[in-house]
């Protein structure tokens, strides 16, 4: 049985190569479960660009599954129906590193147009992707809203904050997922049990196991001046540019709050600090051991991208991209999960941290 799966801010397809590496067999006679990624929609003209070649293995003006529009100018009644649809909806407006306007700002009411989807196509279920700063933005009560408005729409939802380090990803990513099922289908999805909690992946296997090939694409070095060399070799792995061994002519004038990630190495006996789509004021992500920002390339092996996964646009708009995307491994054990729940396979779980 395949899913068909429908994609609102697809970003360059964490969560589509997660669908597409998720297959199970149902126990009691063997038939085959899967998810196949049909139509997806971005604002972004690169990330577009990436997630046509990689997913569907077109360049994006050839590829008419893949839709490159701002989301509040599409007509949702013109849509395909699918089976499956999911929506990582912009965090920036509910995100605990700024300032959090949540509901309030520009991007929080995007959700609304993943809730309309919903409403107008009915598929049979959905995973919707959000910072854990969403639970809290507006004093709790955008996280009421948006959850409300999905079960207004017919189904019931299992919303968790899962820690991606615990689920094979080498990073100490946080973020909530909500899945939802059809009310009328009568099933009940559970979380998925963490796969990796006491043995969490390195960030230092993630990108030495093995070697990254010398032509990888994506993989350029990002020049570094004298300064920031001299600063960072007063770093040891895991610290950052708040260290008391730097002396006091290569330390940062900043006033008011540090920010722990900046210019901060990586430790390579721990998962890596949470990527993300900056890159100015030395927030790049720093080796532990050489003097320099990580390439692409090794942000891309810590959200679990395969190196034969190619990100289209300058390096900047590629580090975005990366930042931005769902670790496909970890969403992965997510969508194996919904393919055992419509299966009737029993799997590992636990119960849910959030509460509804």
């Amino acid at each position: 049985m395949e899913f068909k799966l429908g994609e609102f801010f697809c970003g360059p397809g964490g969560i589509a190569l997660g669908a597409l590496k998720s297959g199970v067999v149902k126990s009691k006679d063997g038939t085959q479960y899967s998810i196949s990624p049909d139509w997806a929609s971005d604002y972004d003209k690169d990330t577009c660009s990436t997630y046509s070649r990689n997913i569907h293995k077109e360049a994006h003006d050839n590829c008419p599954n893949v839709i490159h529009a701002d989301v509040r100018d599409i007509d949702i009644r013109t849509l395909r129906n699918c089976d499956g649809f999911a929506f990582g909806f912009p965090c920036n407006d509910f995100s605990m590193v700024g300032e959090s306007k949540g509901l309030d700002g520009k991007f929080g009411p995007l959700y609304s147009y993943g809730v309309e989807y919903l409403r107008t196509h009915q598929p049979l279920w959905f995973v919707a992707e959000n910072v854990s700063g969403l639970s809290s933005s507006n004093e709790g009560k955008a996280f009421e809203l948006i959850l409300s408005a999905m079960k207004n729409v017919g189904y019931k939802i299992v919303p968790h904050l899962y820690k991606f380090e615990e689920y094979g990803v080498p990073q100490a990513r946080h973020r909530i997922i909500i899945v939802g099922i059809r009310g009328d289908l009568g099933m009940d999805f559970k979380v998925p049990a963490p796969i990796t909690a006491k043995n969490p992946r390195t960030a230092g296997e993630a990108i030495t196991q093995p070697p990254i090939p010398a032509h990888a694409f994506n993989n350029e070095e990002t020049r570094q001046s004298e300064k920031v060399v001299a600063r960072l070799k007063h770093i040891v792995p895991g610290g950052n540019a708040w260290s008391e061994s730097i002396p006091e002519h290569l330390r940062l004038n900043v006033k008011g709050a540090r920010l722990s990630n900046i210019y901060k190495r990586l430790d390579p006996e721990k998962p890596a600090y949470t990527v993300t789509g900056s890159g100015g004021g030395g927030t790049h992500m720093y080796h532990w051991s050489e003097h320099r920002a990580l390439t692409n390339r090794e942000r891309a092996r810590l959200q679990t991208f395969p190196d034969d996964y190619i990100f289209h646009g300058s390096k900047e708009s590629v580090r975005k991209q990366i930042g931005m995307a769902v670790p496909p491994e970890g969403i992965k054990i997510i969508f194996r999960a919904i393919l055992d729940t419509f299966a009737g396979n029993d799997y590992e779980s636990i119960k849910p941290n959030i509460t509804i």
